[in-house]
């Protein structure tokens, strides 16, 4: 057995033969003409909804526009929305618009969460209280914008702007735990669908590098050197390093993007690990995905031989993926149940599966082991992946030089025989 530095053979180890083959892999690829328009092809889209977005971030300032509800009594309210009609013939939209909530009667109370969070999207904050002592109740950031335009419409509404200004009572509404829970759900999804459009949109390149280099036989002469196994670790992570290039151009291109659109796309939720973790973790689990994927293309590889056997073979594990990514997405609404734990433990929708936990559950010491575990699935099918294309390729070459060698054996033995 050789080790790291290579036996006495003189071959190289197995850890060295896979750098050797990925180098080689990642250099070609990178360089290529077709890898320029592979990078391309996305980014179009992209800056297309950029415009989109830019646009449509527009069109929601202007019609969209948050609005204040006014839940007080008759007569401050009907004093209110005369106080910002004037004010808005000077300021314009500085003021916000004032909706009426409710008319209060003398000692009535009311409770701004009724339309904060009772689906009234086009109210931003609540005022409550009275003139001389408004109360103000939203979100941490509306009601700190809101507090000075507020202050001066019920200035205005009891004695004009040269009254005094009142002091403007702020109440922050606290995140509840449903909402909390919602938006870190949100996340999940939205990292599980980034997870698998990635691994789907990048894994085929695996199985085509593979056919077109058992087209021109490199295939073999890398087998005859090195250990098949070797081979196909040393493609793998080449792709894998190809594919964190081409993340890293979309991803600037997307940063870009969410820049440009400013307020057009909505914060997520913070995961329930933080976002540091998220993406350390995010970034593990799509190595993980696209190895497992990668994988048994490199095994469905070994099986073809054109590119329509490749369409044909491909379709049934593309198909499996996508099965993969509906159990991982029924698993993530149910958490705890037989399902989650099914979609945990099976190593091809594991990492679907951790990816949304992160967002949900707090801990770390659960993702160590859905990655060894996931590693180690890894380097079972790429063994019997070697495996199999040795017996369906490379068995021919011993078969023909065994029976060069008995044929050779036979003529030796006949021609002593003929010549006497």
């Amino acid at each position: 057995m050789t080790g790291l530095q290579g036996g006495k053979s003189g071959r190289l180890s197995r850890l060295s033969a896979a750098y050797v083959v990925a180098r080689r892999d990642f250099m070609a690829i990178l360089f290529s003409r077709s890898f320029l328009f592979f990078l391309l092809g996305p980014l179009f889209p992209i800056v297309v909804a950029s415009f989109a977005g830019g646009v449509g971030a527009q069109l929601r300032d202007t019609v969209d526009r948050p609005q204040l509800g006014a839940a007080m009594t008759d007569k401050d309210v009907t004093a209110m929305l005369n106080a910002r009609a004037e004010l808005a013939k000077t300021l314009g939209d500085i003021v916000p618009k004032v909706v009426v909530l409710r008319r209060l009667a003398p000692g009535e109370s009311y409770d701004p969460a009724q339309a904060l969070a009772g689906g009234r999207r086009d109210i931003g904050a609540v005022l409550t209280g009275s003139l001389d002592r408004p109360v103000l109740t939203g979100t941490k950031e509306r009601i700190e914008d809101w507090r000075g335009p507020v202050a001066l419409i019920a200035a205005s509404a009891v004695g004009g702007v040269a009254r005094p200004l009142p002091e403007v009572t702020l109440q922050s509404m606290a995140t509840s735990t449903a909402s909390e829970r919602t938006g870190q759900l949100l996340t999940a999804q939205a990292a599980q669908t980034l997870l698998f459009l990635l691994t789907m949109l990048l894994a085929g390149m695996v199985l085509s590098n593979l056919v077109e280099e058992k087209g021109n036989k490199v295939i073999e002469i890398l087998a005859a050197a090195i250990p098949m196994d070797a081979v196909f670790l040393g493609k793998l992570f080449a792709m894998l390093a190809i594919s964190f290039v081409g993340i890293a151009v979309w991803g600037s291109a997307a940063g870009v993007f969410v820049m440009s659109a400013d307020s057009g796309l909505a914060a997520m939720a913070e995961p329930a690990v933080g976002w540091p973790a998220m993406i350390v973790l995010g970034v593990v689990y799509f190595a993980m995905a696209y190895l497992l994927l990668g994988s048994v293309f490199l095994a469905l590889g070994s099986l073809a031989t054109t590119v329509r056997e490749v369409q044909t073979l491909s379709m049934p594990a593309t198909m499996m993926q996508l099965l993969v990514f509906f159990l991982a997405s029924f698993a993530m609404m149910q958490p705890g149940s037989a399902a989650e734990t099914a979609a945990v433990v099976f190593p091809f929708s594991s990492p679907y599966a951790m990816v949304a936990r992160a967002a949900q559950q707090p801990g770390l010491g659960q993702h160590l082991l859905a990655i060894g575990w996931q590693s180690l699935c890894v380097m079972a099918i790429v063994r019997a992946g070697s495996q199999l294309f040795r017996r369906r390729v490379m068995k021919s070459g011993p078969a023909r030089g065994g029976g060069l060698r008995v044929f050779r054996r036979k003529r030796q033995t006949e021609l002593p025989e003929s010549a006497h």
